[in-house]
């Protein structure tokens, strides 16, 4: 059989993570075993699907790389795959089951099943549908249906019990009798999850189901619906959950979990894409950093965990600056260019060769690509706005005569170069009786408004002469009226 695998979000608001993980290993496997990876959109949630949730979603796995071969702007022979688009099927298929008897309507009114539903809670039982309307009388029906009520669909659960074979969890066993009567239609004549669900990924000839285990309990509902369609089942992979630090169940309570959000704050979607496959999934030799291809190539169904996973920032962070070493270049000047310019930064009259010089000075310093405005701030603003520490330290009175000397030794020269930086940087230290530390510590305060960054000699080479004097005087400037108060 060829593997056909799909990823069916609901389109009510970003993509989690958590889901784009799901996504991530549908691709993997499909991609792997040389099958099919297939969108299809849950949106039948009327009142919280939308247009720009849904082309969030297709952004979203566009940039992270997971292509679909079916779906929304990918048509296969099994669409539409718009759950929205199917209702038809979804009824015809319920009045099949109404009609053979595994199906019934049922009249209980939204009040009445919220009543119900609090009344279980408060004597701590788990709430369960109480069957009232599993055998009506015709009269029954007809006076529910002279007084307004609309019916919805429940299926007949029969079942004492309901196994099925997980190839994460293994062998799992639920109580059919604690399941109670479930929905499959609502009186508004769209279909339930389970219902819908059960019926796209039979037509859609789904072999596997990778989901979260959060869906464990939908699955037994599911094998029996399988069972009385008259379906093959699929195989099931229920992927263990995503923690946060705090070892409960990632949220927004953790920070941003958003994809959209890791692409704003400048991660690359290789470092997302590799960090989000070693959540749940290992390799047998014990490799972290891999690219898509290579993910592709050691991805394994068998190598997934069972135990849940905890997102980490700080190994995100990590992972990300380890795909960042990779990119040199104009390639890492490309990738920078939106983040400075939103930053402000002042890009006009600087060469394309200065640009990528200032970047491979920084590079190494950063987990993300939006660190970069920040850590360039020295050579693209003009202004002069140093942190606190290094404001302090510009303010002392050793650091006057080190600005001084530099303004001297500066005016010795006609440029600053590689070859005359040295016995520039040695002219100062004579100036001004310091060296080590003491020296460059000052220097850097004045020149980027920090106490650290890139290289003091890289620094030099970016800002250059002019820019350099211009600094100077100005630091010597507010000095000179700071003291005059």
């Amino acid at each position: 059989m060829s593997v056909r695998v799909r990823f069916a979000p609901s389109p009510t608001g970003a993509l989690h993570v958590g889901n784009a993980r799901t996504a991530l290993f549908n691709f993997l496997f499909a991609r792997q075993s040389g099958g099919t990876f297939i969108l299809r959109l849950e949106d039948t949630d009327r009142e919280r699907s939308t247009p720009e949730a849904e082309r969030g979603i297709l952004e979203d796995l566009r940039w992270l790389g997971l292509e679909w071969d079916e779906g929304p702007e990918r048509p296969g022979k099994f669409g539409p795959y718009r759950q929205s688009e199917r209702l038809e099927t979804y009824r015809r298929y319920a009045m099949d089951l109404l009609e053979k008897g595994n199906a019934y309507r049922c009249y209980c009114t939204d009040e009445e099943l919220e009543e119900k539903r609090q009344r279980s809670l408060a004597k701590g039982i788990p709430p369960m549908y109480d069957g009232r309307c599993r055998c009506l009388k015709p009269e029954e029906e007809q006076t529910f249906l002279r007084s307004g009520r609309a019916a919805s669909v429940r299926f007949r659960v029969n079942a004492r019990s309901v196994e099925f074979q997980d190839l994460v969890k293994g062998a799992m066993s639920f109580d059919g009798r604690k399941m109670g009567d479930f929905v499959i239609l609502r009186s508004d004549g769209t279909a339930s999850y389970n219902f819908a669900v059960v019926i796209d990924d039979a037509r859609m000839e789904v072999s596997h189901v990778i989901r979260g285990e959060d869906h464990l309990a939908n699955t037994a509902r599911q094998v029996l619906l399988y069972q009385v369609l008259g379906f093959a089942l699929p195989q099931f992979a229920h992927l263990a959950m995503i923690l946060g630090p705090d070892r409960t169940p990632l949220s927004k309570r953790h920070g941003a979990t958003a994809v959209a959000h890791f692409r704003e704050a400048g991660y690359l979607p290789e470092g997302l894409v590799n960090y989000l496959a070693l959540l749940g999934w290992s390799s047998e030799d014990g490799q972290e950093i891999f690219s898509l291809e290579e993910l592709i190539k050691k991805f394994s169904l068998k190598r997934l965990s069972r135990s849940p996973a905890v997102f980490d920032p700080e190994k995100l962070k990590w992972m990300n600056r380890a795909h960042l070493k990779g990119i040199q270049g104009e390639e890492a000047l490309d990738l920078a260019i939106p983040f400075l310019r939103e930053s402000g930064g002042k890009l006009e009259g600087l060469p394309k060769s200065r640009l990528v010089a200032a970047l491979e000075a920084v590079w190494e310093e950063v987990d993300t690509l939006s660190q970069i405005p920040e850590r360039l701030t020295f050579l693209l603003d003009e202004g002069w706005n140093p942190e606190p520490e290094a404001q302090t330290l510009a303010g002392k009175e050793e650091t006057q005569r080190v600005i001084q000397g530099l303004k001297e030794e500066l005016l010795s020269v006609e440029e600053v170069t590689p070859e005359n930086y040295r016995p520039l940087l040695a002219g100062l230290a004579k100036r001004a009786g310091l060296t080590g530390r003491n020296l460059y510590m000052p220097l850097r305060a004045v020149l980027t408004g920090r106490t650290r960054g890139p290289e003091l000699e890289k620094v030099f080479l970016l800002l250059g002469k002019e820019k350099i004097l211009k600094r100077v005087d100005s630091v010597l400037q507010r000095n000179r009226k700071e003291r005059s108060f």
